[in-house]
């Protein structure tokens, strides 16, 4: 086990080395080393931890869509936008309170403000927002806009492979039958489980039957609100074969914590199998549940 892990007994000596620290600068002598020494940790244990966070499984999880990489690059530029003010202002702060903490004798100096300082710190931000948004035009236009979704594939917006369908407090896959119909009896129902082929464009139509949810894809770098009375086109493409969260990042009510799905991804043939035999299992009019119960005894 890793040293800097957090699971193991360093990070309680830390704790209790801070806590010291507290206890010294509160009542003992030589405060201001103690002081020092105290806001000198917090940034290096806050360093220490963000540079270890994808280690400990703290970060982001697993990218497996063609998404991903557009939207981490464009947290990761707004992070290390963030960071550096932060870092800036922090020190400035911390740099006042040291030079200006003694009492000076005489009247203070009463100004009013600048202009000039102003306008700056006001252009600055306006500065960061537009580079911001134009960088995330591109990002989002590949993933949001009509004129890119998939159209060359099994699936389009005319021919989604499944409408997702959210409500109080479930998620439902209705998949279309043998004539792409989602209007007949042979419509195969999934609940919770939202299964794809891999490396495939997945055109799918978003639904709410009820309130405001929020249709999220951690490890697709994929969210989207589920608006009662609106149809929402949407599209992915998963990158490798497993089990990935579909969760509700919308509070929807008291049981918000129950719709916690799951995206499967197989491949095209375990994915053709699959809904085949839901196909064969819901034409049986119950015999191959029967079946299964009978075998497994």
């Amino acid at each position: 086990m890793s040293l800097l892990n957090p699971s193991n007994g360093w990070w309680t000596a830390l704790a209790v080395l801070v806590a010291a620290l507290l206890v010294l600068v509160t009542f003992v002598k030589y405060t201001r080393l103690w002081l020092v020494l105290l806001i000198g940790l917090v940034p290096v244990l806050g360093v220490w931890t963000f540079v270890k966070a994808p280690e400990w499984g703290l970060w982001f999880p697993e990218d497996v869509s063609t998404h991903g990489k557009g939207m981490d690059q464009l947290f990761y530029m707004i992070m290390w936008m963030v960071t550096f003010t932060f870092v800036l202002t922090e020190v400035a702060l911390v740099w006042c309170v040291f030079r200006y903490h003694e009492k000076v004798p005489g009247k203070s100096l009463f100004t009013h403000g600048s202009h000039k300082l102003e306008m700056i710190w006001t252009a600055i931000p306006a500065v960061a927002l537009l580079v911001i948004a134009f960088a995330q035009i591109g990002t989002f236009k590949r993933i949001k806009f009509e004129n890119h979704w998939p159209t060359g594939g099994p699936y389009s917006a005319q021919k989604p492979i499944a409408h997702v369908i959210a409500y109080q407090f479930a998620w439902l896959m209705r998949y279309p039958d043998e004539n792409g119909s989602f209007d007949s009896v042979d419509v195969v129902e999934s609940p919770f489980d939202f299964v794809v082929p891999v490396d495939t464009d997945i055109m799918f139509h978003l639904k709410s039957r009820d309130v405001l949810h929020s249709f999220f894809l951690p490890n697709l770098r994929l969210k989207q609100d589920a608006v009662p009375g609106m149809t929402i086109p949407m599209w992915f493409k998963a990158t490798k074969v497993g089990e990935y969260d579909l969760i509700c990042a919308e509070l929807c009510g008291w049981g918000h914590y129950k719709m916690a799905g799951k995206l499967i991804v197989k491949s095209k043939a375990d994915y053709d199998a699959w809904l085949a035999q839901k196909r064969a299992e819901l034409k049986s009019n119950g015999k191959a549940d029967l079946s299964n119960m009978e075998e497994g005894q």
